[in-house]
């Protein structure tokens, strides 16, 4: 989410007539978009933000834009105490607030310029990509349900993100088709929740009904989305799925704890057997397809067997993989306010490493099975050389070609796999 932010950011300065520097000290405007979803994340943004001191007393006419989840939806009082150098605070999301304010400090002077800053307030402006993905990028990200009213226990993103919203449907289309015009051939649909679209607003549509208005969008090849809910991964949804080729079988679908006693403590609201269940509907509708999780281990009141609990599940689950995170309270959440942080740091680490050794073995193992294979790849970029691209099933590929393979699906031999990605050869090559 903060990626597409800044990407729209970075875009809307750009339609204001700045352009990107490498020099940070040559930067008019200086924007740090923050996550504090962990301590250890929220640790880093201080720690840049505090940096950026120096570089406001060496140049005092720069513009220095706090924003995202440090800043929140409330009340920025204590940050503008703590950090008088910063000139804007900015909600998650939210671009208008430097727009209002470059216009209100005159640092938007030409007319042509103004009136651009007022379709984009006014949300009339085309979504139009930076320069720098521009004939470079053919994936992209398209929020379309902003903040969160689910509150699990543990999570921050309610407090920081606020309520729930569903972007209109009207809206994302016409971002999609723009992306698709620019030359995007995948688009990623997000949201804290994705499979609640629609859920605060009647007259919207589901998730599976703009799936299938994004499906007929010419240019677009894949469609994913994500974060999904048990809750709400319905069978309505996994339904309409079977007909939208373009709707990539892959799902990111968190378990969070494998241990029904932990899931209540995380309100998350489902148990093991729901969740499982789940798991087998996508098995049975998508018999190729591939499933990552999210797992946190260490929350409060976790013992040993609940963890234990939770590499069983994995290991009759066997996600593609696990985004696996050791618990960090956050204030104001419910389990930072009302459960005593009881597990050690160093049993959180032993968990934390004995869910990476487990997924990495399953791992390895599903994607030993690609071995000497075809499978389709759509190729995204170029890293030391060598060109890379995602199967269907999110796959990462590596693959050598003296010609651009840049945005072309291509069907690749796999010669080698490990557990993090593949090696292979393009269909008309021999080795």
């Amino acid at each position: 989410m903060n990626v597409a932010d800044s990407v729209r950011l970075s875009s809307t300065l750009e339609q204001l007539g700045y352009s990107p520097t490498g020099k940070i000290e040559k930067a008019d405007v200086i924007v740090l978009n923050t996550c504090v979803v962990r301590q250890s994340a929220e640790d880093k943004a201080i720690g840049r933000l505090s940096s950026l001191k120096k570089v406001k007393q060496e140049n005092p006419q720069a513009v220095i834009c706090l924003m995202g989840c440090m800043v929140g939806v409330g009340d920025y009082t204590l940050l503008k105490k703590r950090f008088p150098f910063v000139d804007i605070f900015s909600a998650p999301s939210d671009i208008n607030q430097l727009v209002r304010y470059l216009l209100d400090t005159d640092m938007v002077k030409a007319n042509e310029l103004r009136d651009q800053a007022q379709s984009i307030l006014e949300n009339d402006a085309d979504f139009i990509l930076p320069a720098e993905m521009r004939g470079n990028s053919i994936a992209a990200f398209v929020p379309i349900v902003l903040g969160c009213s689910h509150a699990c226990s543990y999570c921050v993103i309610p407090l920081r993100r606020g309520k729930e919203i569903s972007r209109p449907p009207q809206e994302i289309l016409a971002e999609v088709g723009s992306l698709a015009r620019q030359g995007i051939k995948e688009v990623t649909l997000l949201g804290q929740i994705v499979d609640r679209y629609g859920h605060e607003n009647p007259s919207y549509p589901t998730l599976g009904e703009l799936l299938t208005d994004i499906h007929q969008i010419e240019g677009i090849q894949r469609i994913r989305f994500l974060t999904s809910h048990p809750n709400w991964m319905t069978d309505e949804l996994l339904d309409t799925m079977t007909g939208l080729p373009k709707v990539m079988p892959h799902f990111e679908l968190p378990i969070q704890a494998g241990d029904d006693e932990v899931l209540r403590r995380m309100r998350r609201g489902y148990t093991v057997e729901k969740y499982l269940s789940i798991v087998q509907k996508i098995r049975v509708l998508f018999p190729s397809s591939s499933i990552a999780t999210d797992l946190i281990v260490g929350f409060p009141g976790e013992t040993a067997e609940q963890f234990e609990h939770s590499l069983q599940v994995l290991d009759e689950v066997k996600p593609d993989m696990t985004h696996v995170a050791r618990y960090s309270p956050r204030p104001g959440t419910h389990s930072a306010e009302n459960m005593p942080d009881d597990v050690s740091d160093v049993e959180k680490w032993e968990r934390f490493r004995a869910v990476e050794s487990l997924q990495e073995q399953i791992t390895a193992s599903i994607n030993e099975k690609y071995l000497y294979q075809k499978i389709k790849v759509l190729f995204e970029g170029q890293k030391k050389e060598r060109w890379y691209g995602r199967t269907l099933t999110n796959k990462l590929v590596f693959c050598d070609s003296p010609e651009s393979l840049l945005g072309q699906e291509k069907d690749v031999n796999i010669t080698w796999t490990g557990p993090w990605s593949m090696i292979g050869n393009l269909d008309n090559e021999t080795k």
